[in-house]
């Protein structure tokens, strides 16, 4: 049985190939929003047509993007969210509240410094982990029941 992974959270960091290559021998299918900043910016407007307000440009990319989101958070059986230390990623946040919506397993990933700021999130997720190969220790665990080492 694959186990199906959604990606969320920060697009600036290798994170997502860290525990893709941790996961390997695993079956375990991974998808993920668009990471390409500009294209994940741009694409209501490319698709839809230009806007004057940067307001509506991004209104646009919004809703065409959360089309993916959607789908993705669905169709998958885990969601793991990424807290990066450099950018707030409010997406993130309301991913991992649809996440938890609609019954999904969460794990959010994220700094001890977030904490805090992040807690009725972490509330709602069944692990907190700190590195990608933590991440990619609980996949290994739930799909096989081996512990790390």
């Amino acid at each position: 049985m694959t186990l199906r992974v959604y990606f969320s959270g920060e697009i600036h960091t290798d994170w997502r190939d860290e525990i893709i290559a941790a996961c390997e021998g695993l079956d375990v299918a991974f998808s993920a929003p668009v990471t390409d900043h500009d294209a994940s910016d741009d694409c209501g407007v490319a698709i839809l047509g230009a806007e004057d307000s940067k307001f509506w440009h991004d209104h646009k990319g919004a809703k065409v993007n959360a089309i993916r989101t959607r789908r993705g958070i669905e169709d998958a059986d885990v969601v793991v969210v990424r807290f990066g230390e450099k950018y707030r990623q409010w997406n993130a946040a309301f991913d991992a509240g649809v996440a938890s919506a609609l019954g999904k397993s969460l794990i959010v990933l994220q700094m001890p410094e977030h904490d805090h700021a992040l807690k009725e999130v972490d509330a709602a997720a069944l692990a907190v982990a700190r590195e990608p190969v933590q991440v990619a220790q609980i996949l290994r665990y739930v799909l096989t029941g081996a512990l790390p080492g």
